[in-house]
């Protein structure tokens, strides 16, 4: 396997041994496309996005990869508290991977969720969708 889903799929293991506030169970996807009968259960998918490769130095790689981890759900009444659970379930996955830190040989160096959630996802489908997108370092000689 190529280093990029060596480390999504650390992620995703990382994600199925913990307990969170909500219970999922995270898989590893090239594209986080559902029908819509299917997103009534909670889906959080994990997705390659990116590589950067530079050097960090005489004879040391550097590699940051971008991990996406959408978290989608149809929502069944849109009601705030509805959405506010949602949103505090994407803040303790943030967390989490900011305290853990370690993925397979990869280490966390930021987690970006921007926009904190798909406003036309709200709108036109009643569908939350949040995406944080994780950068994690990899150095190599």
């Amino acid at each position: 396997m190529s280093q990029i889903t060596d480390i999504a799929d650390a992620v995703v293991a990382a994600l199925n041994g913990q307990t969170f506030s909500q219970p999922f169970t995270a898989a590893r996807a090239y594209r986080a496309a559902f029908d819509l009968q299917e997103m009534k259960d909670l889906r959080v998918t994990v997705v390659p996005k990116g590589l950067e490769l530079t050097t960090a130095g005489r004879g040391v790689a550097q590699s940051d990869v971008q991990i996406d981890i959408g978290v989608q759900r149809k929502l069944a009444t849109a009601a705030d508290a509805e959405i506010d659970e949602l949103m505090a379930l994407v803040e303790e996955i943030a967390e989490f991977v900011r305290t853990t830190r370690q993925f397979g040989y990869a280490t966390w160096v930021k987690t970006e969720n921007t926009p904190i959630y798909s406003q036309e996802h709200l709108g036109e489908l009643r569908q939350f969708t949040s995406v944080l997108t994780l950068t994690l370092r990899v150095m190599s000689s």
